[in-house]
């Protein structure tokens, strides 16, 4: 494969709506995933930190035992209160995207069913007895 052919194949690539629709995408999701952590993390979490007595979901962890073979190291803890601030942003994230999906489902089934619905054009048969009919009739 020469060179000046992969690129022309990149390009077509790259220039057809497909890609730049997805480009489109994972930009907007990027931007909208940042707006849906800070709604949980600033806005749903305080309240539910307060509502179970004042705990900052970011601040729970577990920490471990001093390792003995390293008495002088830096204590280990695991963090789990953030992996479940990270499962309501995950949640949250998706029932949103379940939403768009769902309505963007119910505006094409509207689109096709206000299309009108042309009858089927009859065979080439048909056509014939059709023809033939009249003339008897005639």
């Amino acid at each position: 494969m020469s060179k000046s052919s992969f690129l022309k194949e990149f390009k077509d690539f790259a220039v057809k709506g497909n890609a730049l629709d997805m480009a489109v995408g994972v930009i907007i999701g990027g931007a909208f995933g940042k707006i849906v952590s800070s709604i949980v993390n600033d806005l749903i979490m305080p309240p539910i930190g307060w509502l179970v007595g004042g705990i900052d979901f970011k601040d729970l962890k577990y920490d471990l035992p001093i390792n003995p073979l390293n008495e002088g190291g830096e204590p280990v803890s695991i963090a789990y209160g953030n992996f479940l601030q990270t499962c309501f942003d995950f949640f949250i994230i998706a029932f949103c995207v379940f939403l768009m999906i769902r309505a963007l489902m119910k505006l094409s089934k509207k689109k096709e069913e206000e299309k009108p619905k042309e009858e089927p054009k009859p065979s080439e048969e048909v056509m014939l007895l059709r023809e033939i009919r009249d003339a008897l009739k005639k």
